[in-house]
């Protein structure tokens, strides 16, 4: 009988480790961030890497102005980047509540304003601003019930985008006339 010269665990939790390392945004991001602008540099941001990025885009410029969203335990040290904790895969109060300060911030943006976006993984449940007439509670509830659905996210998150006042484009035309990254 063959014997595995490698034990299969370790070999794969090595090949694991690798596959992480590769995808730090430490070791991505900074060749795409051009120079500082003449007005404002701002970061904002949702997803569980999304800490981390603002992070690794800190270390490359310095302190920045801006927020990320991030699920509860991801959170990183930046330098002047509000990181918010909220509920992943389901949206909570606080998902809400840090969804309304990016809304209020991309509302003070001007044209002279670069923001650098980092959206990652799971910026779908934590950016999470209803429309007009559906309260969290609903959405939590569709969430719910789409997640057991078994449908994949991308058609979950095709429906979440009629749902919410920010997916779909919608946050980028608040964040206009800022030029977004």
């Amino acid at each position: 009988m063959f014997e595995p010269m490698i034990d299969p665990k370790s070999f794969l939790m090595d090949l694991f480790d690798v596959a992480v390392s590769a995808a730090d945004p430490d070791k991505i991001i900074k060749q795409y961030l051009p120079e500082r602008p003449k007005g404002r540099l701002v970061i904002i941001g949702a997803g569980k890497a999304s800490a981390r990025m603002a992070e690794c885009v800190e270390a490359h410029y310095g302190p920045c102005d801006g927020m990320v969203i991030t699920r509860y335990g991801h959170e990183r040290p930046t330098q002047k980047v509000n990181v918010f904790q909220a509920g992943h895969p389901l949206p909570d109060d606080a998902s809400v509540r840090a969804t309304q300060k990016i809304i209020d911030l991309a509302n003070s943006l001007g044209k002279d304003d670069l923001v650098i976006a980092l959206i990652s993984g799971g910026a779908s449940a934590l950016l999470c601003a209803p429309v007009v007439g559906l309260t969290l509670k609903d959405k939590v509830e569709l969430t719910q019930q789409l997640l057991s659905s078994g449908a994949p996210i991308s058609q979950i998150n095709a429906i979440r985008k009629y749902l919410s006042a920010v997916k779909g484009g919608k946050l980028a035309s608040t964040i206009a006339p800022a030029k977004i990254l």
